[in-house]
């Protein structure tokens, strides 16, 4: 079965200027805000270009909404 939702990388910087990937199963115009939702106030999130196939996705088994750090 495919997902019906796409699912968006996420670059997140941190305070010390570190940085993590994200994964955001949103529309591409809500993921930036729903990762920003779950780090601490003053991190911030840009949308990467790449973006996960449906194979790379389905391992991931997130449902729709779902936010994920997956490294950093």
């Amino acid at each position: 079965m495919t997902q019906s939702f796409d699912v968006h990388l996420v670059r997140v910087i941190t305070d010390d200027l570190g940085y993590q990937i994200w994964v955001a199963a949103t529309s591409r115009e809500g993921a930036v805000s729903r990762v920003l939702d779950g780090v601490p106030e003053g991190w911030t999130a840009s949308l990467l270009e790449q973006s996960l196939n449906p194979n790379e996705a389905a391992v991931l088994k997130l449902e729709p909404g779902d936010v994920r750090k997956l490294r950093g």
